[in-house]
């Protein structure tokens, strides 16, 4: 993963649906920005203390700008609340190169389903799949036209015969007919809230979709590292130096390692990024991230200390 830090300009800002602005960035010196592919995502250092992932929505093949598409969330922890309130044209930002988890694989033929604001990566698909001339369908579902973004790009796009639009106040999308016409060799990449990615996976299992098919990404996870009803208190140790700390209901191994002074790495703090993974020498972590697989989280060798816990008494970390 590049460490690298660059520091951009907003030179644009406009608001692209309800409660939705784009920012685009360039490089504070005039440079090229560092090349991506679709599906990539930057660290934006929103405030002291403040790094929020945003997908990067322009075509891929830009290399002096990037765009990004923050939703106001009404129950934002500080970023997007920061990024709508005090971010404007003009302004400077430290972020990270691009990375990429949610890669385009060679495949007959993609379908992009996006929820929201899970279209941004999906953008940066069609643009590459689009210019490949390669079959592709994308379906963009919102709960109404005015909570869709990029809307007239996409009209006005050449690949705008292949989106169709689907809000929950008319016309919603019907998965399992959708899914049942597809030719099975389609590759199907889905970006968006919780709650329509566990549709769009729960839809195609009842198909038998293969898994290896199935690509996803989450924008952002629901009151992540939250309590949950039978939550107890845990030991964490350290394998550096034998160090014990206790990691009591309502608080993260994230936070109490910060406390105590105990550097690990982070970045979204909803277990989404993967940004604090860390590994797991002995104990049996309670997984409650959304970026490992579930063949990755029974291995217990590793687990994302911003949300999850321990089902053993002691969890031992290689820190």
């Amino acid at each position: 993963m590049s460490t690298e830090l660059l520091e951009v300009r907003v030179e644009r800002r406009a608001n692209e649906a309800e409660d939705i602005c784009s920012y685009e960035l360039v490089s504070v010196d005039g440079a090229q920005l560092p090349a991506f592919t679709a599906g990539a995502h930057i660290d934006v250092h929103v405030a002291p203390g403040i790094v929020r992932q945003y997908s990067l929505c322009n075509p891929p093949h830009e290399r002096h700008r990037y765009v990004i598409g923050v939703l106001r969330d009404p129950s934002s922890r500080g970023g997007s609340r920061a990024m709508h309130d005090q971010i404007q044209a003009g302004a400077k930002l430290t972020i990270s190169a691009p990375r990429n988890h949610f890669p385009l694989v060679d495949a007959p033929r993609s379908l992009l389903l996006a929820g929201g604001i899970g279209v941004t990566p999906l953008l940066a698909m069609a643009e590459t799949l689009s210019a490949q001339g390669a079959p592709f369908e994308m379906h963009y579902c919102t709960r109404s036209p005015e909570r869709t973004a990029f809307r007239d790009r996409i009209l006005n796009a050449p690949y705008a015969a292949q989106v169709r639009f689907h809000h929950d106040s008319a016309r919603p999308l019907d998965l399992p007919a959708l899914l049942a016409g597809l030719e099975r060799g389609t590759h199907i990449y889905f970006c968006g809230p919780a709650g329509f990615i566990s549709y769009v996976k729960a839809s195609a299992a009842a198909l038998g979709w293969p898994e290896n098919q199935l690509h996803l990404e989450y924008f952002g996870a629901d009151a992540a590292g939250a309590p949950v009803e039978g939550d107890q208190p845990f030991d964490v140790k350290l394998a550096s130096n034998g160090a014990c700390y206790t990691v009591p209901v309502g608080r993260t191994v994230l936070q109490v390692l910060s406390d105590a002074g105990v550097f690990v790495p982070a970045s979204c703090e909803q277990g989404v990024c993967g940004t604090c993974l860390t590994r797991v020498l002995d104990g049996v972590p309670d997984h409650r991230d959304l970026y490992l697989t579930e063949e990755e989280q029974a291995a217990n060798d590793q687990f994302t200390p911003c949300c999850s816990r321990s089902r053993s008494a002691t969890l031992l970390l290689d820190l």
